[in-house]
């Protein structure tokens, strides 16, 4: 399904944008630009997809479900050619965040597609949606913001543009369809057994968003549209959703015994063996909340993704946010975690080039080196193990899932043994790219170990691609024994993973 405006020729060449997201049920385009600071919609493309139909108990995406999606995928493509990869945001979501083999699916799509593919967490996807209905529409109260998926719902609560509380829930339209009311069959039994389950699934986050409170409800979304659709479309309601509305949609649901005959006004063929299960988590969602009513706003994951966009072509980067929230919690030494970012750039400046990095690693690597010892708050024995705990499981708005993972990794190993066995598989990026901006953080750690402002000299390095020059002050080095010592440790950690580390006059300045 396509809702086109005339596209601009060169895209690249002017403030467009693209998000796509990657459902479990559909995948859909959004093109944009940006005019006076606000965004204005230019093109949408939606193919239906079923992922989550294609995810069995095991975990494991079947072949057909991925075909389906490197097909889409494919088309997205061809729309997007003209497009720099800088303009263009794709966002997976439940099921490749579940799937064990989506690593499988995001290495195939890089044939057919060339932007790279983000997944992102449940909560990430909230935050999203949250933020694109936030955008769109304003409201000057508390909103509650509920978007059903394909295998997950996620559920907001926000002020403004803060959000306050955010959560995915694992039920979703196709999981749940596929799990109780296999083959179009539908009765009360089936509809209790759906709204049951849902029910059991919110009951931890109910009385966290309740006390929160909120003045507005607000649905999302392809599920929330449709029953929408219905239930004015059968004069029950002129526009917003009530519980008796969606009880009398149930009743009216259950004496129709199939969904494949359904005959209902807004109710496309697509979505007639959804319907219910949509239904079942929205009773479950009005029930639990205690939702007196709900409005469709037509925006979601897809508007708040380009809203994002459009902040960091600002610089306004939510991401900064995030770990100065971190520092905050985990009472960060903010002097030293300055020092060692000072020198971790310094020296990535002068090896980008060669090395090949971009503005978006220098980012990442600035930000691990400011975290690295947020471990501290447990134990300083193994710092670096308990601050990639910390890293790896902490909610940080606005990373991706393996941005996330990769700052963990580099703190992980940014002292003592480096044990590549032992890293994630990384699809974003390239393992000697990981190598390389861990070489960087070690040596800014390293040289920072006095935690003094006034120590090190002025410093540079040369980079080979496996191998690394550090040129210091022969007469600072050999008043430096302590300092020479550790470098030579360094060299021999790093010549196990076959990197090497060249140091002028380091050897004369270890005493014996």
């Amino acid at each position: 399904m396509n809702d086109t405006l005339p596209l601009p020729e060169r895209p690249d060449n002017q403030a467009y944008m693209a998000a796509v997201d990657l459902g479990s049920n559909s995948f859909h385009m959004v093109i944009a630009r940006v005019v006076d600071g606000d965004i204005q919609l230019l093109h949408r493309e939606k193919q239906k997809v079923q992922l989550a139909e294609g995810l069995n108990e095991q975990l494991v995406l079947s072949e057909e479900a991925i075909e389906r999606g490197l097909s889409v995928l494919a088309q997205f493509a061809d729309t997007l050619t003209p497009f720099a990869p800088q303009s263009v945001r794709v966002i997976a979501t439940y099921t490749l965040r579940r799937a064990r083999n989506s690593a499988t699916f995001l290495r195939r799509a890089k044939a057919v597609f060339p932007f790279p593919i983000e997944v992102i967490s449940g909560q990430e996807e909230a935050r999203f949606i949250y933020q694109g209905v936030a955008h769109f529409e304003h409201f000057s109260g508390r909103r509650l913001v509920i978007d059903i998926g394909g295998g997950s719902t996620e559920f907001a609560i926000g002020e403004g543009l803060q959000p306050l509380r955010l959560s995915s829930r694992n039920m979703g339209c196709v999981s749940y369809a596929l799990q109780h009311f296999g083959q179009g069959r539908i009765s009360d039994k089936r509809f209790s057994r759906a709204i049951l389950q849902a029910e059991q699934e919110l009951e931890p986050i109910v009385s966290s968003f309740k006390t929160a409170g909120w003045q507005q409800a607000v649905g999302t979304s392809g599920t929330v549209k449709t029953i929408r659709d219905i239930i004015v479309g059968m004069g029950l309601s002129n526009n917003a959703l009530e519980l008796e509305h969606l009880l009398a949609l149930k009743q009216h649901l259950i004496e129709q015994e199939n969904s494949y005959q359904l005959d209902l006004p807004g109710l496309t063929d697509d979505r007639k063996l959804l319907i219910c299960s949509g239904l079942a988590i929205l009773i479950a969602a009005f029930q639990l909340l205690q939702i007196e009513q709900l409005i469709y706003i037509d925006a979601a994951l897809r508007e708040g993704v380009l809203y994002e966009m459009s902040d960091r072509l600002q610089h306004l980067d939510i991401r900064e946010h995030s770990v100065a929230s971190m520092q905050r919690r985990y009472d960060v030494d903010m002097a030293q975690a300055a020092r060692v970012s000072d020198t971790a750039l310094l020296l990535f400046s002068q090896v980008r080039s060669k090395w090949q990095l971009t503005d978006e690693d220098a980012m990442l690597l600035g930000w691990a080196a400011t975290l690295y010892e947020v471990g501290l708050h447990i134990n300083s024995s193994g710092v670096q193990k308990h601050s990639a705990y910390i890293l790896q499981n902490a909610n940080l708005p606005g990373f991706n899932q393996e941005q996330q993972q990769l700052i963990a990794t580099l703190v992980r190993f940014h002292r003592r043994k480096i044990r590549l066995e032992e890293m994630p598989a990384f699809n974003l990026y390239q393992l000697s790219q990981v190598v390389h901006l861990l070489v960087l953080l070690r040596l800014a750690v390293l040289l920072n170990q006095k935690r003094r402002d006034d120590f090190l000299p002025q410093l540079s390095v040369i980079a080979d691609m496996q191998a690394l020059q550090l040129n210091l002050d022969a007469d600072w080095l050999a008043r430096q024994s302590l300092l020479a010592a550790d470098l030579l440790l360094e060299q021999k950690a790093l010549k196990k993973i076959a990197f090497v580390l060249d140091c002028p006059g380091l050897t004369d300045a270890v005493p014996g």
